[in-house]
């Protein structure tokens, strides 16, 4: 019965491994062994968690995140902004590739969903850049590392469910999410020009005479027009909060709004627009809430038969034989290798409300720890075999992309995101600093 817990978690490894619903394993492991530890008294306690869960006022940000997202999406702005930075960036080596990692930034600090930005950069980008003789792989490898930024780059639905599992304030994660955001940004920026610089053959800049027939008026014109609109939603959010006039709920709110308008001024906006946008709201909030009540159950039975203890032993035991700075980095390294086989959001249910209050017992710092957490959660969308944005990638490149390519050009970009896990590691200041400044101790 001591053990009944890693049996609890070995099987539902096992399923999810075997291809079985993530919500309805997480549930079904939950109802089996909650009525081996604790018989039918189990049904008596499982209604109360799963409420406390669906009344939490922090989560209505998710549905809310997700409609500003995809209004965007459709409101044809990225198109605008991936042509317009690609002018701008087109006279450097590898401009093209930068340009694609600007906008992936710009539209993640917009709508936080990696599907939308991956799928629509894959459509408008990609084939321009193979077209202008980018090596397949810098390509594919560009698109898919820029598309996950928003899950760093607030507003970002991974930090919000992080903030609720552990317990730690949405707009401080926000906030101290904004310099490792930026951090990224900047590394995959420095690869693609040193690569381009290296092997200009990979990455060729845009000839002169194409550029120089758009005068530098219009350019910065267009620039002005394709850069405003984001701008603009990214401060109605994040400004709004740093000012301290909206929780991250609210703030949530204020962008689904921001979103619709810009679909409207865009001249994109119709009934039907908004009935697809408010049916793919609700079948993403519906695919994310029956996980969460799934891990709701399978986390009263892990506790309750006490699998916080055994897995706490284990990395107390660790803590003796090494140092936590050794603890921290096992417990990063297997979040690492199970995002190989599970997405962000099992992880995000099923590991982190086990690990994170006995690495918090540590004394780590709650924000930095989550921000950690949240940057090594990203690279799940990126590592072959299951990694999601793989997987929207290869759904719109032509067929002259095979998948070979798209998992070739994705490995120096998990490089530098580890690079940019371990800067955030050893400098904590990066995810602290900011919220010290504007909300003080």
């Amino acid at each position: 019965m001591e053990l009944l817990p890693a049996w609890m978690f070995l099987a539902l490894t096992i399923l999810l491994m075997a291809g079985f619903p993530v919500a309805f394993t997480l549930l079904g492991t939950a109802l089996v062994f909650g009525l081996i530890g604790f018989g039918w008294s189990f049904f008596n306690l499982l209604p109360l968690r799963i409420w406390g869960r669906m009344t939490n006022v922090t989560l209505i940000a998710v549905p809310l995140f997700v409609f500003m997202g995809v209004m965007l999406e459709r409101s044809g702005l990225a198109e605008e902004l991936i042509d317009t930075m690609g002018l701008l960036f087109g006279k450097l080596k590898g401009g093209l590739a930068v340009s694609v990692v600007v906008v992936g930034a710009l539209l993640g600090a917009s709508t936080g969903i990696v599907g939308a930005t991956v799928v629509t950069m894959g459509l408008l980008a990609l084939p321009t850049m193979l077209r202008r003789g980018y090596q397949k792989e810098i390509a594919t490898g560009t698109v898919s590392a820029s598309g996950t930024l928003g899950q760093i780059i607030p507003p970002s639905i991974v930090l919000v469910l992080i903030g609720d599992i552990v317990g730690v304030s949405v707009g401080d994660l926000f906030i101290g999410a904004v310099l490792p955001g930026l951090l990224l940004v900047v590394l995959y920026i420095l690869y693609i020009l040193v690569a381009a610089h290296l092997r200009p053959h990979i990455a060729p800049a845009i000839p002169r005479e194409e550029l120089a027939a758009l005068g530098p008026g219009e350019l910065w014109r267009r620039v002005a027009r394709a850069l405003i609109p984001p701008l603009f939603l990214m401060i109605a959010v994040l400004g709004s909060i740093f000012a301290g006039i909206a929780s991250p709920t609210e703030a949530a709110a204020v962008g689904a709004v921001g979103a619709t308008f810009l679909t409207i001024v865009n001249g994109k906006f119709s009934l039907n627009v908004l009935r697809q946008v408010m049916h793919t709201t609700v079948h993403l909030t519906c695919m994310v809430f029956i996980i969460l009540c799934g891990a709701a159950a399978f986390g009263l039975v892990f506790r309750g038969l006490g699998g916080d203890h055994l897995v706490r032993g284990f990395l107390g035991g660790l803590a003796h034989q090494y140092s936590h700075g050794m603890v921290l980095a096992i417990v990063m390294g297997v979040i690492f290798i199970i995002g190989f086989f599970l997405d962000f959001i099992e992880i995000t249910f099923i590991h982190v409300p086990v690990l994170a209050p006995i690495m918090l017992e540590f004394g780590y710092n709650p924000i930095w720890f989550c921000i950690l957490l949240a940057v090594n959660l990203q690279t799940s969308f990126m590592t072959p075999p299951f990694g999601f944005s793989l997987f929207y990638l290869k759904g719109v490149t032509p067929p002259e992309v095979t998948t070979g390519d798209i998992y070739r050009g994705i490995i120096p970009f998990v490089a530098f995101q580890l690079l940019g896990l371990l800067i955030v590691a050893f400098f904590p200041q990066l995810a602290t600093w900011l919220p010290h400044v504007v909300f003080g101790d």
